[in-house]
């Protein structure tokens, strides 16, 4: 399995070394040339200069993973990479973005038969060793094709994460919203 991951400071950095680790290739980018060359040297990550690079890089369908902060900088990457994808491609939003942005997001790429998944990921610098907490909301189809990905990201088999359906359901505002309405 193959993913272009765009964002690679310290969560996405790490989250590419795991991955690598665990035997998926990473193709990656970050807006800091000298970051990705790192992660290239040390991890084996082919390395992209840009959002197009990366993604000519990968197979069909495409996986696309976002390490962004949320808002704007992610914004600005959905409508560039959505440009860039096509039918059966999955764009993956792990920047805890705010519910009602994923929902939004997830219309807009369904209308281009593209999935889009959000997750809430957590684990910090810690991640890398010990595993990251994964909150994931999406297609169930989508989610299928994500899981090798999502058993080398979690702490262990079986363990460390939960899906929902649909996407916005992995957003942590929307989790948080979800379980108050629910107490």
């Amino acid at each position: 399995m193959r993913l272009g991951m765009i964002g690679l400071g310290r969560m996405g950095g790490n989250m590419a070394r795991r991955l690598r680790g665990g035997g998926i290739e990473v193709v990656g980018y970050n807006r800091n040339v000298t970051v990705t060359s790192k992660l290239a040297d040390e991890c084996g990550l082919t390395p992209a200069d840009s959002a197009e690079h990366l993604v000519s890089q990968l197979e069909e369908p495409r996986l696309v993973w976002l390490m962004l902060p949320a808002g704007e900088i992610t914004e600005t990457y959905v409508g560039q990479i959505k440009d860039l994808l096509g039918a059966g491609d999955i764009l993956v939003d792990g920047a805890n973005s705010y519910f009602k942005d994923s929902v939004r997001r997830g219309q807009e790429l369904a209308r281009l038969n593209i999935d889009f998944v959000d997750a809430g990921v957590s684990g910090g610098v810690w991640g890398l060793e010990k595993g990251y907490a994964l909150m994931i909301g999406g297609r169930e189809e989508a989610l299928a094709q994500l899981k090798p990905v999502i058993e080398v990201l979690a702490p262990a088999p079986g363990r460390g994460w939960l899906t929902r359906v649909p996407s916005a359901a992995g957003t942590l505002s929307r989790w948080f919203t979800m379980a108050s309405s629910t107490a």
